[in-house]
Parts: structure tokens; C-alpha cells; sequence
């Protein structure tokens, strides 16, 4: 029986990006109970207000609600972005949504930033001809540029290795 060989490569680069998770729509609640509260006694002491707040609550309890809906939603989405010597995979995955692999060959492959008047990166593309796959949509700024920068060097590893 013919023996098998393994290869033991290892990536240069592998990062798994998730959107943020921060309380926003928590401190949205938060803020709409403190309206509520401090409101109270104008309601009470005013009658004429208890329609219009009521309203104004109901319209930013709608909008609060649907915020929250999107957030949870686009918190389950996540990118896996691998760069080996010979390419890049960048697979994508999110709740409701068919697992999508791209394979890009690193030679090919040019990163692009957009960058703000302060030279923070707002947005990522990778440019594969005439295809551009924009990476990390959802990061904050301060993680994109320090994704960016980590990420640029393994494909310029992988480019020039």
C-alpha cells in the first residue's frame, strides 16, 4: 500500500472578521426609558402632551426595535480571510446566506484603501482584474487600518516569497 503524504504548510496570514458587538441599540433602550422618566411628569401635569409623547415613544420604539433587528442580523455574518504562499481565500458566511469561497492568486491581487481626510482607512477592496471584493464592510475604522496594515504585508510575503 503506497504511503501518504501530508503537507504541513501553514498560512501567512489568517483573520476571522466579525462586526462589532457594541451596546448601541442597547443604549438606544436605555435613552428612550430616561426620556420616558424624566418625560413622566409633563405627561401627568400636561394632558395635552399624552398624545404627541405617546406618539414620539411609539415611533422611536419602532425605530429602535428595527435597529436592533439589523444589528443582530449583520452580527452573524463573518469573512475568513487566509493568505498562503500561493493564494488568498476569502470565504464568506452569515446567517440566510449560502458559504461563498473566493480563491485569488496574490500576484494578482492588489489591496486598495480608501482613506478619509485623515488618513484613516474607511473601506478595503481586493482588485482581481477586473473584479473588486470589498473586505471587512463592517469593522470599525481603527480595525480596518490595523487589519489593512497586517494584512498588506502577508500579501506583499506571499507576492514576493
Amino acid at each position: 500500500m503506497p504511503m501518504q503524504t501530508s503537507t504541513t504548510t501553514s498560512p501567512l496570514f489568517s483573520a476571522t472578521l466579525r462586526p462589532d458587538r457594541s451596546l448601541r441599540a442597547a443604549g438606544g433602550w436605555i435613552g428612550l426609558a430616561a426620556a420616558g422618566i424624566l418625560g413622566l411628569p409633563f405627561v401627568i401635569s400636561v394632558p395635552e402632551f399624552l398624545l404627541p409623547g405617546v406618539l414620539g415613544f411609539v415611533i422611536a420604539g419602532g425605530v429602535l426595535a428595527a435597529f436592533s433587528v439589523r444589528q443582530a442580523r449583520r452580527s452573524r455574518r463573518t469573512e475568513q480571510i487566509t493568505v498562503w504562499p500561493d493564494q488568498i481565500e476569502v470565504v464568506t458566511s452569515g446567517r440566510g446566506q449560502e458559504r461563498q469561497m473566493r480563491r485569488l492568486d496574490p500576484k494578482k491581487v492588489r489591496l486598495l484603501l480608501d482613506r478619509d481626510e485623515n488618513e484613516r482607512t474607511t473601506a478595503m477592496y481586493l482588485k482581481h482584474g477586473d473584479e473588486r471584493i470589498e473586505i471587512g464592510a463592517f469593522l470599525a475604522i481603527n480595525d480596518k487600518s490595523s487589519f489593512a496594515r497586517a494584512f498588506g504585508q502577508a500579501v506583499r510575503k506571499a507576492r514576493h516569497g
